[in-house]
């Protein structure tokens, strides 16, 4: 079987960690909680289920019950067959996925047909938001600082829902999420309080020597 992500150095990163940057996690999203989340698969399934019973009910009034229960029928298959490739669909997403927080930045490798990088440092991330689930499954949706920009339509389902205008990429159904939401604050923390050294020219610093009168 070909694997399309045999050029990877390292799974889920487009190229070789630099010096001094190393992985403190990799994940990627649980394939039903996505096909729930993102995907609204419970929703849909109800859609149907509430189409066969109506259907049932008007057929009820002219129909024996046996019959208006075949009637139904055509709804629950079209609800199995829609709701399938709903969680398909989720699946091959969580399959093509790989978060990854290194203590330098957050990456995603997202995208099943086309595939895309992002690269997140955490000097961009203003703030982020956990939203656990039941079961420990969550998504942690970063706000980005300034004038940094992602799209929302690219990016889908790896966003946090309906934040259009200003788009917050998020680490969507991930298990476990609030042990890995406590890697990534102490990553970024110890991030952006790490100092920066500056190199100065001290001939470029120096004025310029006075001649003596």
């Amino acid at each position: 079987m070909h694997d399309d992500f045999a050029f990877e150095p390292i799974e889920g990163l487009p190229e070789a960690l630099p010096e001094g940057e190393t992985i403190l996690w990799q994940g990627r999203p649980d394939g039903w909680a996505l096909a729930r989340e993102a995907l609204a698969l419970r929703w849909v399934a109800g859609y149907f289920a509430l189409l066969a019973v109506w259907r049932i009910g008007v057929s009820s009034t002219a129909y024996p019950l046996a019959e208006a229960l075949g009637h139904a029928v055509p709804f629950a298959v079209a609800g199995l067959v829609v709701c399938g490739l709903l969680a398909g669909i989720a699946h091959i997403q969580a399959r093509a996925t790989v978060y990854t927080l290194t203590n330098k930045r957050v990456s995603m490798r997202i995208g099943a047909a086309l595939v895309m990088n992002l690269n997140l440092p955490y000097t961009w991330i203003g703030n982020a938001h956990l939203d656990l689930r039941r079961g420990g499954t969550g998504t942690i949706a970063l706000q980005l600082l300034g004038e940094t920009r992602v799209s929302y339509l690219m990016t889908w389902p790896h966003v946090r829902p309906w934040r259009m205008g200003r788009t917050e990429p998020a680490l969507r159904c991930i298990p476990d999420a609030e042990a890995v939401a406590r890697i990534l604050a102490d990553a970024a923390e110890a991030r952006v309080a790490e100092p920066r050294v500056e190199r100065i020219d001290q001939h470029a610093a120096r004025p310029a020597a006075v001649a003596a009168e």
